[in-house]
């Protein structure tokens, strides 16, 4: 079964609010407004600039595996 990302998330413990993902999104997928929400349907699933981008790794991806989704491990 493949596993495909589904969408992103931010983390707002994280995120330091420089907005470093918003220019870079080269779909404009993320909001230029604080709190810097996400349009799903805008993102390109194979893009990684915001993730790379972000200092703070506050960007993480959600996939999906069938029916089942997989998010980041918590530690």
């Amino acid at each position: 079964m493949m596993v495909r990302r589904d969408h992103l998330l931010r983390n707002p413990d994280r995120c330091t609010h420089n907005a470093i993902c918003v220019p870079i999104c080269p779909t404009g997928a993320w909001l230029s407004t604080p709190p810097y929400k996400f349009d799903s349907s805008r993102c390109l699933e194979s893009c990684r600039l915001c993730l790379d981008a972000c200092p703070t790794q506050a960007i993480y991806g959600v996939f999906r595996k069938g029916e089942k989704l997989l998010g980041p491990k918590q530690g």
